[in-house]
């Protein structure tokens, strides 16, 4: 018997941009769909008509897009089951809204925002929890109590919803892929709302349902937040019949604020200083909101810090490719509890990216930021700055700070560093120096390296105290990578020059 093919569904509400946590919601659903050879399909949830944001359908695909994930079939996909937006598949529920009523499992009800939050006010009056459930839905303006003819006349001319019926005092067991059996009593669940007459518009529950069964989902894969509703979910598939073809369910952990205390929000963010969004974000009110990629992070070392937040792979490695990723991910080792976001562990992560990143590729980003600053230097020349200080960098946005040096020679220099290696004979041995680099032909690391040291050692000099004056005059501070390395490439006269400026200005 051959299995069925993986499908799962990465299924937003542009209700605003996409968080991390759902970023990561849809990386793993990407990779289980990958390792398993299935398709990964975007559907966008937008039946919530009021709470629509423009421009967060955008944002969502955009987000995904830059994390280098691709849908085989979606919203600006397209594929066998199109439409993809719930809100273009509007006349597809309502057929199965009265298939629920004609079966039994679901009912009309007509009762009015003003009746409800009358009757919601008195249970609180009486310090009691209103639920619309098994223990009132007959009291209520309900189908449940009235003739087949007033029933017609009502729907003509009243607004009304559809109600699931909740079966009463049922023990409910799933089976979720992450937290093994979840059991709850229908008692505690109420009718919920599955059709609304005021838009004719189906809620997440039965527009989720129905979209899933008719997009063949083998597997929902979504966060914790829907947990409660997995009762609900599976008593919709068994009232329709569909219980054989039911997907499975994974539920996962939440993403937490760094210190651990609830839900990682926006606010958190702003308040510790970095993103919670994958790219940045201008509301329609025009809040701008930080983003991974602007915030200077490769989609990679995004990717990467994102799939360890509440999944291991058994092993010390914490750097994947995302064909590593592919290969090793399972379900079975996403944890129950949630995952503790560490701002300081995502920059280390970039810090690795871009140590791996070729020089060629860093040099392509960082000339921008150079021509801005009106230097105009080659892509060679740049490579080479870029591979001798990418390991001290942590975004690009750093690297002028840590190569400055490499473009224009230093005006200033550092109080402390001349306070504490510019002696009285300094200019001297710097002058020195500068000889011995002019007199190098050709000019090269090695050389300069040897000739250097085998001066200031015959002249039984400090090492240190030679070199550190040595760097300020080139670099105007104690900072950069070895200083032979930093001459090779600024040339011989540069660095003479540069010299003879500074005992010029020092002495």
């Amino acid at each position: 018997m051959s299995l069925k093919k993986v499908r799962v569904r990465f299924a937003p509400s542009p209700t605003g941009p996409l968080h991390m946590g759902g970023v990561r919601t849809a990386l793993f659903n990407y990779l289980f769909a990958k390792q398993h050879g299935g398709d990964f399909i975007l559907r966008i949830e937008d039946t919530d008509s009021a709470r629509h944001v423009p421009g967060a359908e955008r944002y969502i695909i955009d987000s995904i897009h830059w994390c280098g994930m691709k849908f085989n079939e979606g919203v600006g996909v397209g594929g066998p089951h199109v439409p993809y937006r719930q809100s273009e598949r509007k006349a597809i529920y309502l057929k199965y809204a009265k298939q629920l009523v004609a079966s039994g499992n679901a009912y009309y009800a007509f009762d009015t925002p003003e009746a409800l939050n009358k009757l919601r006010a008195e249970y609180e009056a009486k310090k009691e929890t209103f639920i619309y459930s098994y223990s009132i839905r007959n009291k209520m303006d309900t189908s449940l109590n009235m003739s087949d003819e007033l029933l017609k006349e009502r729907l003509a001319k009243d607004k009304w919803v559809v109600r699931f019926k909740m079966p009463e005092n049922e023990v409910v067991s799933i089976n979720d892929i992450i937290r093994d059996v979840v059991t709850v009593n229908t008692n505690t669940l109420d009718d919920k709302v599955l059709f609304k007459s005021v838009d004719m518009l189906p809620t997440y529950h039965l527009a989720n349902i129905v979209d899933d069964k008719l997009m063949e989902i083998t597997h929902v894969i979504r966060g914790e937040e829907w947990l409660p509703s997995l009762p609900l979910h599976v008593l919709l598939y068994r009232a329709f019949g569909w219980e054989e073809t039911m997907p499975r369910f994974a539920h996962l952990s939440l993403l937490l604020k760094p210190d651990g205390k609830g839900k990682l929000s926006k606010r958190d963010g702003d308040r510790l200083g970095f993103p919670v969004f994958p790219l940045e974000w201008k509301s329609p009110t025009g809040e701008i909101s930080r983003g991974y990629r602007e915030d200077g992070y490769f989609p990679e070392a995004f990717v990467n810090l994102l799939a360890l937040l509440g999944w291991n792979s058994g092993t010390e490695q914490e750097l994947f490719t995302m064909d590593e990723l592919i290969k090793l991910f399972s379900l079975e080792r996403v944890i129950k509890s949630g995952a503790r976001f560490n701002p300081d562990k995502a920059k280390w992560f970039n810090q690795q990216y871009m140590k791996q990143k070729p020089n060629k590729g860093l040099a392509l980003l960082y000339q921008p930021i150079l021509k801005e600053k009106g230097i105009e230097k080659s892509d060679k020349y740049v490579a080479a700055v870029c591979g001798l200080i990418k390991e001290r960098a942590t975004f690009i946005s750093d690297f002028w700070d840590l190569s400055s040096y490499f473009f224009v020679a230093p005006a200033t220099y550092d109080e402390k560093v001349v306070k504490e290696f510019w002696k009285e004979d300094t200019s001297i041995w710097m002058l020195k120096i500068a000889e011995i680099i002019k007199s190098i032909e050709p000019f090269d690391k090695e050389k300069a390296e040897h000739e250097t040291h085998e001066w200031i050692k015959s002249n039984e000099l400090s090492m240190g105290q030679v070199m550190n004056a040595f760097r300020l005059c080139v670099v105007g501070a104690s900072m950069g990578p070895s200083m032979f390395e930093i001459a090779a490439l600024l040339g011989k006269d540069e660095v003479v020059s540069r010299i003879e400026k500074a005992v010029e200005i020092l002495k």
